[in-house]
């Protein structure tokens, strides 16, 4: 394939970037994108081996599609996935699969080997170029193809899956993957840091790596887990400092850098030291990416929600928070409800089914939409996490809102934070359970933060956005929260011991047991010891 001149690639998106900005002007055009996808997706579905015994055997509209096969997790795909990965042909999806994407994911237990399929290949470079399509047209110009883009993705180095042999099957970060097939134009005029540091797993080592490569380059876009973003932020401004002038943020390292892309956490913890750090004339563009699909993208002002990508490959259903139940999914696929019959305001388990093979797949994130014309979501939690030990049902989004709006008020900044519920113990005189709060902030900040003011404060934020919570803490149900300050470094520790230091991965916000909660413990006490 021939690498266009970058001349043509400006002049090519510029002209992509007003087809962009026609189409998502369009009215009513999603409904119709994922009826199509859908007769796509079960036309390829019926020339396997798994799917035709599973009742898609041909194409298949909506309605007929939701009552056709039932709901399934990836423990229920496991037994096929592991047949792709010997190498057998046509399983959950046609031809041979030789990429395995390994979910970080948000909970603690088994490692999952996703497919990536060529079809899967072409939906992220659909999904990722779409996205950026989408910024453009919301600022009305193409330039920020004119520079370099940066991603702080996980290392592109890919693991032989020794039970695959003689077939040649690799595992590695989804990131790595489609950065290993990139088309060969944004590879040569786009990518960055290049292919050797791409590979480095040792994030320090990576950071000072990117560091000396990049701090002379013409860096237009950056992407990466905040954290990330901040801790390459301080390396590159204590590097511009070495003889000259220290820069006090990375548009006077990067002077054309006007974008800055970020998904898989929420921003409001970071939002204002991010844009410090950044500078003034960055704009964010926020996605929603996950290792089974791009989902959705920022197409508006962010508080508005994200445009789901209905036209890149892949269908949605969605099932009512209200009728999920994770013991019981093979009876309830009924309930789910295609784009056409989703509402505003209301909760949803997101089902996708993809060109990996994976069909009416319970994904595991919670998703609700703030607008249907166009549409358009926000994630809210994952359907494992969710804190209701007590019946309080209080979802991942609603800490971190409340911590966010906590932390701003006294500019104190968050690395990392866990809720973990306390239970009843007749050893402490605890007659009632309540919330501990893990916390981890920034040191240096303008004024001393102690627990007891922590707590006080996210118990009032957290009756603020909770009605359930609200209800058991003034019917005496639920014991104001506890705050525990933790040392900076508790929360790397328990990454690193998990496996999941650096790239895209983070820890849980909460869960409704004390798995993480207790790891935390043994960490702290082995700290004081």
């Amino acid at each position: 394939m021939p690498v266009w001149p970058k001349s043509l690639i400006t002049i090519g998106t510029g002209l992509l970037t007003a087809r962009t900005a026609s189409r998502l002007r369009r009215k009513k055009t999603a409904v119709g994108d994922q009826e199509a996808t859908l007769a796509r997706l079960t036309a390829q579905f019926a020339q396997t081996r798994f799917w035709p015994n599973a009742g898609i055997g041909e194409k298949l509209g909506p309605d007929a599609f939701r009552t056709a096969t039932p709901l399934r997790t990836y423990e229920d795909f496991a037994p096929a996935i592991e047949k792709m990965k010997q190498g057998e042909a046509d399983v959950l999806w046609p031809d041979t699969c030789a990429f395995y994407a390994v979910s970080s994911g948000t909970t603690v237990g088994r490692t999952k080997f996703l497919p990536v399929t060529e079809g899967m290949l072409a939906h992220f470079r659909k999904a990722g170029l779409d996205s950026l399509l989408y910024y453009t047209a919301r600022v009305g110009d193409s330039g920020v193809f004119r520079g370099r883009h940066l991603f702080l993705g996980g290392a592109t180095t890919l693991t032989a899956i020794p039970e695959s042999k003689p077939f040649l099957a690799y595992a590695g970060d989804l990131s790595g993957i489609t950065a290993l097939n990139l088309p060969p134009w944004v590879e040569q005029h786009l990518y960055e840091p290049g292919a050797a540091i791409a590979q480095m797993a040792d994030w320090p080592a990576k950071i000072a790596a990117i560091t000396a490569r990049t701090s002379s380059l013409d860096i237009s876009l950056l992407a990466g887990i905040p954290s990330w973003v901040l801790i390459l932020a301080e390396a590159l401004r204590a590097h511009s400092g070495q003889g000259k002038a220290r820069a006090s943020n990375l548009q006077g390292i990067w002077p054309n850098l006007e974008c800055f892309v970020h998904g898989g956490v929420p921003i409001g913890p970071f939002d204002e030291e991010l844009r410090a750090a950044l500078g003034p004339g960055v704009n964010f563009h926020e996605v929603y990416p996950a290792s089974e699909a791009f989902i959705a993208t920022q197409d508006s002002e962010a508080i508005a929600g994200l445009r789901l990508m209905t036209d890149a490959g892949i269908y949605y259903e969605f099932l009512p928070m209200a009728d999920f139940d994770a013991n019981h999914l093979a009876n309830i696929g009924h309930k789910a409800v295609p784009l056409a019959g989703v509402k505003v305001g209301v909760d949803y388990a997101l089902l996708l089914t993809t060109p990996a093979g994976l069909g009416r797949y319970v994904i595991g994130d919670i998703v609700r939409f703030t607008s249907i014309e166009p549409p358009r979501l926000v994630y809210v939690g994952r359907t494992q996490l969710q804190l209701s030990a007590f019946g309080e049902h209080v979802i991942e989004k609603e800490l971190t809102d409340a911590l966010t709006t906590v932390c701003r008020r006294h500019q104190w900044n968050i690395v990392n934070f866990h809720v973990a519920p306390l239970f009843v113990n007749s050893s402490t005189g605890q007659t009632r359970g309540r919330h501990e709060w893990w916390i981890e902030l920034k040191p240096g900040t303008t004024s001393t933060p102690v627990s007891p003011q922590l707590a006080a404060e996210l118990d009032v934020e957290l009756q603020r956005l909770n009605d359930d919570y609200e209800a058991k803490r003034l019917g005496g149900g639920l014991e104001a929260p506890s705050v525990r300050l933790v040392l900076p470094g508790v929360f790397e520790h328990w990454l690193r011991h998990q496996g999941k230091w650096g790239g895209q991965n983070k820890t849980p916000r909460c869960r409704s047991d004390r798995l993480i909660a207790d790891a935390l413990a043994k960490i702290t006490h082995s700290a004081r010891d």
